[in-house]
């Protein structure tokens, strides 16, 4: 790949995280204000499949496969996801929630050792082990460490494990397909828990932070498939890493959050273990 493509990617990637970014952001504003996470979790995957099934290219014959077991394992998880980092930004810093999210990786490649035989690698368990450090001094366990940052850590772990899955059935089907499925199953599996969730008076800030947090998450998404087409995983996945500087600027404006220096430490150390993960990619891609 050369370098001017991979600028491009690069580009396309973090605005797709900033979208997603924002949306959390939105989100933030909505818990952070009183509104049940699973009342904003639910109207974001509903939305967000609102918006995007008319691209999804879905067809008749491809509905039962939303019934494998596979997809809607993978469903569940991302939903579980979704509530649980929306919890976590009820109370704590979105940079901060962001940098204990990212677990993720670390999750997700242990789980593909386990359960997908994948050969492990000393090089890339190294950068993960420096990227789990980044996390430890965001988490700071032991010492400063917050029910909302457990839930961070929860949301990663979700994540990883949707991560895993996603290999698992990533050959089975379409990017698209994968896209919307995630998205209904979210809908249908958070339906009861917002329907039980005390709704504020709706006003027009409500209603405009709603839209926003879902379309982010939509437009984010999407955006992600667009760079999946373009390139492998294994270099988009480093380029995600990108989401730590969106949150931790919008945490700056929006919130007036600065991370303080041993969470600053650890982005930074999340974020170079990431773009070691890229340049690992692009060697190995050259066979060096």
């Amino acid at each position: 790949m050369s370098l001017a493509h991979l600028l491009r990617l690069a580009a396309l990637v973090f605005a797709a995280v900033t979208c997603v970014v924002l949306g959390d952001t939105a989100g933030k504003l909505l818990t952070g204000g009183g509104v049940d996470p699973f009342l904003v979790a639910w109207s974001r995957f509903a939305l967000a499949a609102l918006a995007l099934l008319p691209f999804s290219g879905l067809t008749r014959t491809e509905l039962p496969r939303l019934f494998d077991w596979r997809v809607l394992i993978r469903g569940l998880f991302i939903a579980c996801g979704i509530t649980s980092i929306l919890t976590a930004l009820r109370t704590e810093p979105i940079a901060n929630v962001f940098g204990a999210f990212f677990i993720g990786p670390v999750v997700s490649y242990i789980l593909a050792i386990l359960f997908l035989r994948e050969s492990p690698s000393a090089t890339r368990s190294g950068l993960l082990a420096l990227g789990f450090l980044g996390v430890m001094l965001v988490v700071k366990p032991g010492f400063g460490a917050t029910p909302g940052i457990g839930f961070a850590l929860l949301a990663g772990s979700f994540y990883g494990a949707y991560l895993m899955m996603t290999r698992l059935v990533a050959g089975a089907h379409r990017p698209r397909f994968l896209l919307i499925s995630q998205l209904l199953i979210g809908s249908v599996a958070l339906a009861p828990f917002a329907a039980h969730a005390d709704l504020p008076t709706p006003d027009l800030r409500f209603w405009l932070l709603i839209a926003l947090s879902a379309a982010g998450s939509a437009v984010g998404n999407f955006l992600l498939v667009l760079a999946n087409r373009r390139a492998e995983a294994s270099v988009i996945a480093p380029l995600v890493y990108t989401q730590l500087i969106s949150a931790t600027v919008l945490g700056v404006v929006v919130f007036g959050d600065w991370p303080d220096s041993l969470a600053l430490l650890g982005l930074a150390i999340i974020a170079a273990s990431g773009f070691g993960s890229l340049l690992l990619g692009r060697a190995i891609g050259r066979g060096v």
